[in-house]
């Protein structure tokens, strides 16, 4: 029997990577809940006047999802990928910003850098799935090198593209 693809199946991989509540003082994102940080997402969950902490740790499943579904899945056109690509597409969006993912996607694609997910891209995507994969996934490698935190997570990110590549391994 073939892995469940798609967005809930995505869905899976993320939350096991991101984890629940965290508030790590060296994250620029603040306190954190599933992955979803007060920095990028903030919202008064508690009606105090203020996003803290307290409103990260108050984020439910469902508000993940569907903040995770339409600032990362459907920004990256991830429902029209190749399953095993949509996957590490959606992760890099998540980790690493859905502007970065759909412009690495498609370097790794070698068509027009342009950030805009469309006919060219989904095309040149769905030719061979697995060299983009590679390469894709090796220029997040080279990313997470570069960046001035590799030192604090580093070996972390790391292990992380390695099993979403693997995960997407399962459902190709």
């Amino acid at each position: 029997m073939m892995p469940a693809t798609g967005f809930d199946a995505a869905m899976t991989v993320i939350l096991k990577h991101e984890g629940g509540f965290v508030d790590d003082p060296h994250d620029p994102g603040g306190a954190t809940n599933m992955g979803i940080s007060n920095r990028a997402h903030p919202v008064d969950r508690d009606h105090d006047g203020d996003v803290d902490a307290q409103d990260a740790r108050q984020l439910t499943i469902a508000e993940a999802k569907s903040i995770y579904r339409s600032q990362y899945w459907d920004a990256c056109k991830c429902g029209l990928l190749p399953p095993a690509l949509a996957l590490c597409v959606f992760d890099a969006a998540v980790n690493q910003g859905a502007g970065y993912a759909r412009k690495k996607l498609q370097e790794a694609l070698g068509v027009k850098v342009d950030g805009a997910i469309g006919p060219v891209t989904l095309a040149a995507a769905a030719k061979n799935p697995w060299q983009t994969i590679y390469k894709f996934q090796a220029m997040r490698l080279r990313s997470y090198a570069a960046d001035r935190n590799y030192g604090l997570y580093g070996m972390t990110w790391f292990r992380r593209t390695l099993e979403t590549m693997a995960a997407a391994a399962r459902i190709a």
